[in-house]
């Protein structure tokens, strides 16, 4: 699996805070009968405490992963609640 972090303060030059919270996609491989393809899942880890949550093979698509990471960034979104808005998000 790997890691793509992203770059708040580059992403969203407009807003005034990062947040308390890092932000990552993951992205591995998920087999689907003969066929592989990428999956993208997410992560959320708190500075303050190190707590994080991860979700994985959320998407297969990267739109649909930018999507949601936007979603999760712009609502400062902490680990606690990640499976909540994945979950409504679906």
């Amino acid at each position: 699996m790997r890691e793509l972090k992203l770059d708040v303060y580059s992403l969203y030059p407009d807003m005034r805070s990062s947040g308390p919270y890092d932000y990552a996609i993951l992205v591995d491989e998920l087999d689907v009968g003969p066929f592989s393809c990428e999956s993208y899942g997410a992560r959320v880890t708190s500075r303050s405490t190190g707590d994080q949550a991860e979700i994985p093979h959320i998407t297969v698509s990267a739109t649909r992963i930018d999507q949601l990471m936007e979603l999760l960034v712009r609502n400062q979104v902490g680990p606690i609640h990640l499976g909540d808005v994945v979950e409504d998000w679906l």
